[in-house]
């Protein structure tokens, strides 16, 4: 890593960017920790990606986040990727070595199972099963993640029994494909239920499912942060569960990339929640 006493640069590299919080998130560390440096947005369109991931070690940045539609293709412009972002597919940070090396790393699925832990300090993710409703690629960094960290039982549920399958083949045990048809007994004695879509998103139709099923007990999981709280969510407590948005995930994906790039663990505070959440009046 480059020494501290020098100013470093990180930034997001996506298309589009502008919408990001982690601008937000970063240059409040690097300003509470006092630490030279800015967290800045790279708009990069598909067909620039090489030259772009080329330039941030040319250009001695400390790395980047990886956001869409990069999140796959830039697997095969570095020179190295971690295990688990190997069996995610898909890289959301990029880590400039002293060298000038690229090694990436997926920290989202991680950075979920965090929040969790943070919401529900008594839960482990073998702490019974877990249903996660879609199979895209949140959904996969979610179930790589607790199936490292020894999840037991992971029930799979998508519109298209496909994708929800291709998940089964490619992780094995204990990953299981359910059926759309058969989402609500999907909950059936679950410990955790998650969904991994967009539905209930700002300007999204709400997630179709019925909670009948779900245990009293279970804690429920939105990856979705604006709106603060989902229809689903909104179900959920009312029927009296605990419930966790996913502004926590985005949060704590944050803090081993921060880490990386300027050598300080950040911690998630009230005053950081507030800066993020000012932000989503205009989202």
């Amino acid at each position: 890593m480059q020494a501290q006493s020098t100013f470093g640069i990180a930034g997001l590299l996506g298309w589009p960017v502008a919408h990001s919080r982690s601008p937000v998130i970063h240059n409040h560390w690097l300003a509470r920790y006092g630490i030279l440096g800015r967290y800045v947005l790279f708009g990069v369109a598909p067909e620039s990606l090489a030259s772009a991931v080329k330039g941030l070690s040319v250009l001695r940045l400390r790395g980047c986040n990886v956001t869409t539609p990069h999140k796959q293709a830039v697997m095969a412009l570095l020179d190295d990727v971690d295990p688990l972002a190997k069996s995610i597919g898909a890289v959301n940070t990029i880590v400039v070595g002293d060298d000038g090396s690229l090694r990436g790393y997926n920290n989202d699925g991680n950075g979920f199972v965090q929040s969790v832990r943070d919401a529900q300090p008594s839960w482990r993710p073998d702490s019974g099963p877990i249903a996660i409703i879609g199979a895209g690629g949140a959904a996969r960094a979610v179930i790589a993640s607790l199936a490292a960290q020894g999840a037991g039982e992971i029930r799979v549920v998508n519109r298209t029994f496909e994708r929800a399958k291709a998940l089964q083949d490619a992780f094995g045990p204990p990953i299981a494909a359910v059926r759309w048809n058969d989402r609500e007994r999907a909950l059936d004695g679950v410990a955790l239920a998650v969904n991994a879509t967009n539905q209930g998103m700002e300007g999204q139709p709400a997630l179709d499912i019925a909670l009948t099923h779900l245990p009293a007990q279970a804690t429920v999981a939105d990856l979705v942060y604006v709106p603060r709280e989902t229809p689903f969510l909104q179900a959920a407590r009312v029927r009296g569960n605990a419930t966790l948005n996913g502004l926590g995930m985005l949060l704590n994906q944050a803090r081993p990339a921060f880490n990386a790039w300027f050598g300080v663990m950040p911690q998630i505070t009230p005053e950081l929640i507030r800066a993020v959440e000012a932000t989503f009046t205009s989202a």
